[in-house]
């Protein structure tokens, strides 16, 4: 079962209304005390609906979640639409400037401060998660899986897991390292990253880059999963795919 909601994220957008996202297990409303981990997801609006998504083909991640009979509440934001690069400011840590999009004011840090302190204790209040740590990921891809990363290593105290799928680590891999290199982490903190191998033509420095930031987890010690995708492309579609690599990841060990 997913449900929509209107929101609004004032410290970003004002009153501008966008989308949230609430998919809720199937044995939800038949199990009355049960409490479940949450999957907070970048990009909403293609995580579950074709027709809501930005180019016609979404995750379909509920169908999966329902098949499966996976005991995991997921929730998610549409991200802003604006031409004015609007979702890159807002999935961004860092100012970076781009060849096709010219320079972004990268506002991520305000979105997660309003993730971590708007929307995840409104999700908390309305219905039965497992608020602690140890129980609460956050997934995205491309800008979104820049995103998980930052999160789950800014945020550890709030984040144990993460998904990043073809993260777009290029708005500033060197701070990004530096981070991951330097923040106080859990040593229980989960990651899963993965990039397709055909992503931007199969381009070589991008696949170098990815993997010293694959590195740079891996050398403190955390729990990694890193795959290169056969074929994998820089897409919904393909993202679709590594739905059961991740959600495994994300759930492995947990209580189903």
């Amino acid at each position: 079962m997913v449900k929509t909601w209107n929101i609004a994220i004032p410290e970003l957008t004002g009153r501008e209304k966008r989308r949230a996202y609430l998919y809720l297990p199937t044995m939800y409303r038949d199990q009355p005390r049960r409490r479940f981990p949450v999957l907070y997801m970048f990009d909403g609006h293609n995580v579950f609906f074709d027709s809501h998504a930005t180019h016609g083909k979404s995750w379909g991640l509920s169908e999966y979640l329902d098949f499966f009979d996976v005991p995991l509440i997921v929730a998610a934001v549409e991200c802003n639409h604006h031409p004015d690069n609007g979702r890159l400011s807002e999935y961004s840590p860092y100012d970076f400037c781009d060849p096709e999009f010219g320079c972004v004011t990268g506002r991520g840090d305000i979105t997660m401060e309003w993730l971590v302190n708007t929307f995840k204790p409104s999700i908390d209040r309305r219905w039965r998660t497992i608020p602690w740590r140890e129980q609460t990921f956050i997934a995205g891809s491309s800008m979104g899986g820049l995103m998980s990363l930052y999160a789950v290593t800014k945020y550890n105290e709030i984040f144990s897991r993460a998904a990043a799928l073809s993260p777009h680590i290029w708005a500033d891999r060197k701070k990004l390292t530096d981070l991951i290199r330097t923040a106080p982490l859990s040593p229980d903190t989960v990651v899963y990253m993965d990039w397709g191998s055909e992503e931007f033509g199969g381009n070589r420095r991008m696949a170098h880059d990815l993997r010293l930031v694959a590195d740079a987890i891996f050398d403190r010690g955390i729990h990694l999963t890193a795959r290169v995708v056969p074929g994998g492309e820089h897409s919904e579609a393909s993202w679709e795919k590594q739905t059961p690599f991740f959600i495994d990841t994300l759930m492995y060990g947990l209580d189903g």
